[in-house]
């Protein structure tokens, strides 16, 4: 029978765990957090957008490229007619700059459901952050030890993100479609892969994931998830890929305002690297580099393996199997986070994509119709939030569930519901880390396939 103090330090891990909840959801509520998130990013729009009576230098719009001859000037000059006689007038070609403050970026489409979805996101992380530093009495269950508040809110949050991106998703005019096509295509293809990964149709040695509690109906239903996350997650990745190939300035274009700065230069690089190295961590060929599968423990000078011999430590390579499990969650974490950083960079790559439009658009002919850079920039700045969402998505479910697989061996004891509290325990922990890595490995593997292309000259951006 559990002590007096254990039960009451247990039941007040619940509520403070309610109260940290419930403060923080009346605090973000005051910060606005997701707009602060997207403050200062720099959007375009055509003169035809702008009152041509109003001031645009105490309205915070500029122009982003003018003319040499025009620098000085308050209006760009047109310039002067020569002996053929075009159309254009080249007085509409100019494109101006407009920074976004929270009054532009509550008006774009998807906004409140990118707020809501922000906030929730951040809630469940830091309580799945303060569950992790509290201290749990294990054998109180887990309504008393206070671990049902995080697994709940955990859970919710990745629901919340999960149904958002399917929502985004089916927007019909966000996206060309054959991209939809090529989608659904490829989510089809990752339904197939998973079927061949958790039946385990090619060797066990190929992935570090068992699935041996899942009957044939719950390994099934794992794959048309896994191909779910496929083909929601590819028209993201050809966004990303966009951005990383404008970023890094990689067309060569020589516009300072396309390409971002030295810090979100390293950022997307850092970002990209260090997911495709993470995704590597639980390929089996890979992981037996790191790991020596004979240490059983390490004291100092020599080893003692499994059957008792002892051995030189001298000249052997790998590292325990405890320390590799711990690198791994450490580098799912650090790959969440700087995906999480690049955010906003990737954003502004995205609103700069509809300038590199124009600029193409404007050199292309001595006539240049205007009509599809002009629907492309207010494309773009009609569906910001939309896009911020699909990049938002993955950094976010890879934290969360992250969080939700470093619960106790047992944390599920208590429900009645649960007749193997531990085996199911081991179960929901297991499928959150592989769903986790799911999403790393797919967003590695679509980035690199897509940026190959574009290196090859099959895609181009425009």
């Amino acid at each position: 029978m559990p002590s007096s103090t254990s039960l009451i330090f247990s039941t007040s891990n619940l509520i403070f765990h309610t109260a940290f909840a419930v403060s923080l959801t009346l605090i973000f509520s005051f910060l606005k957090i997701p707009a602060l998130f997207l403050h200062g990013l720099h959007t375009y729009i055509h003169p035809d957008d702008v009152n041509p009576n109003s001031n645009s230098s105490s309205s915070g719009i500029r122009a982003a490229i003018r003319r040499p001859s025009a620098i000085d000037s308050e209006q760009p000059k047109p310039r002067k007619k020569s002996k053929e006689k075009f159309e254009f007038d080249e007085s509409k070609a100019q494109i101006f700059r407009l920074k976004l403050n929270e009054g532009h970026i509550q008006s774009r489409i998807y906004f409140k459901e990118f707020y809501s979805a922000f906030n929730f996101s951040l809630i469940a992380l830091f309580s799945l952050l303060l569950h992790r530093f509290l201290r749990v009495d294990k054998d109180a269950g887990v309504v008393k030890n206070g671990t049902i508040i995080p697994l709940l809110i955990g859970f919710v949050g990745f629901c919340r993100l999960l149904f958002l991106i399917v929502r985004v998703g089916f927007e019909t005019s966000a996206s060309k479609r054959l991209e939809k096509q090529l989608s659904f295509v490829f989510g089809v293809l990752g339904f197939v892969l998973g079927l061949i990964v958790i039946f385990e149709v090619v060797p066990k040695w190929v992935l570090d994931f068992e699935f041996r509690s899942l009957d044939g109906l719950g390994k099934f239903v794992l794959a048309v998830f896994m191909g779910c996350i496929v083909g929601y997650l590819y028209i993201p990745a050809l966004r990303n890929s966009r951005a990383f190939w404008l970023g890094t300035d990689q067309i060569r274009c020589n516009l300072s305002i396309i390409s971002c700065g030295w810090f979100s230069r390293m950022l997307l690089v850092a970002s990209y690297i260090m997911g495709i190295f993470t995704s590597l961590l639980w390929i089996s060929p890979f992981a037996e580099l790191l790991v020596n599968k004979n240490i059983d423990c390490r004291n100092e000078s020599k080893m003692v393996c499994k059957n008792g011999d002892v051995m030189e430590l001298a000249g052997s390579i790998g590292m325990p199997r405890s320390d590799f499990d711990n690198i791994r969650r450490w580098c799912l974490l650090i790959t969440g986070f700087l995906q999480l950083l690049t955010v906003r960079p990737n954003v502004q790559m995205f609103l700069n994509e509809a300038v590199l439009c124009w600029y193409q658009r404007l050199h292309a002919s001595k006539v240049p119709d205007m009509d599809y850079s002009r629907a492309k920039v207010f494309l773009h700045n009609h569906y910001l939030c939309l896009v911020v969402v699909q990049f938002f998505f993955p950094a976010t479910t890879v934290l969360l569930l992250l969080g939700l697989s470093q619960f106790d061996d047992n944390f599920l004891k208590g429900i009645s519901l649960v007749s193997n509290s531990l085996l199911y325990s081991a179960l929901v922990k297991e499928l959150a880390l592989f769903t986790a890595w799911w999403i790393i490995f797919v967003w590695a593997v679509l980035n690199s396939a897509i940026l190959a292309l574009y290196r090859h000259g099959t895609l181009y951006v425009s």
